[in-house]
């Protein structure tokens, strides 16, 4: 027992007398721009994190050399 589409547009109808169509808008827009700033901040996040995951030796040997304590040239 779901709500069917006439309940829907009743809902839909009283908050519209209740809150009106102009702050439905302004309350719409706010919530677009806090989506919009919140997907913005993850990206700068995910960006900020990357460097810090690629730090270190680039050579991809670094790791050997630590727990050997020989490089590729003292071998």
């Amino acid at each position: 027992m779901g709500i069917s589409v006439t309940q829907l547009l009743i809902l839909l109808v009283i908050i519209i007398i209740v809150f009106g169509t102009k702050r439905l808008r302004n309350v719409g827009t706010d919530l677009g721009d806090a989506i919009k700033n919140f997907r913005t901040a993850v990206k700068v996040g995910d960006e900020e994190k990357k460097p810090e995951n690629n730090s270190g030796d680039q050579s991809g040997s670094g790791l050997a050399e630590k727990q050997t304590g020989k490089s590729d040239t003292q071998a």
